[in-house]
């Protein structure tokens, strides 16, 4: 096992990594939507979905992965009522590419964000020396 961090993102606020890699697969941690330089959340479903999708990318990137590397992503939704928007703006920033997905609405998240995103990746070499 060996860890992932973005040098894009926060320290994580909590016990765990941002990002493990198993073999040929990146576990990314589940993914708030702070914005890096401020700290905060943006207002809104939209501006902290496509957030959060920005520090899964910046763990991916960290692994040497893209959004092309996704095999599975899980992403929590504060309200149900969030789901066509979210649906819209993840097919636009995956276009063909469809990795398994579940959207699961589950109440109140953490700080009161709209919405957290967990996701697995397969790493193309998982050993390279690069990785930090």
């Amino acid at each position: 096992m060996k860890t992932v961090t973005s040098s894009q993102l926060p320290a994580p606020g909590g016990h765990y990594s941002q990002g493990v890699v198993a073999g040929n697969l990146l576990f990314v941690s589940g993914q708030l939507p702070f914005d890096p330089a401020s700290g905060t959340f943006a207002e809104g479903i939209d501006a902290q979905f496509l957030q959060a999708m920005a520090n899964v990318e910046a763990v991916l990137v960290a692994a040497n992965a893209t959004l092309e590397s996704l095999v599975n992503v899980h992403i929590f939704l504060s309200d149900v009522a969030h789901w066509t928007t979210v649906n819209q703006h993840y097919a636009r920033l995956l276009g063909d590419h469809k990795p398994a997905r579940a959207i699961i609405p589950c109440g109140e998240l953490h700080y009161g964000a709209l919405v957290e995103i967990t996701a697995i990746a397969e790493l193309i070499n998982p050993a390279q020396e690069s990785l930090p």
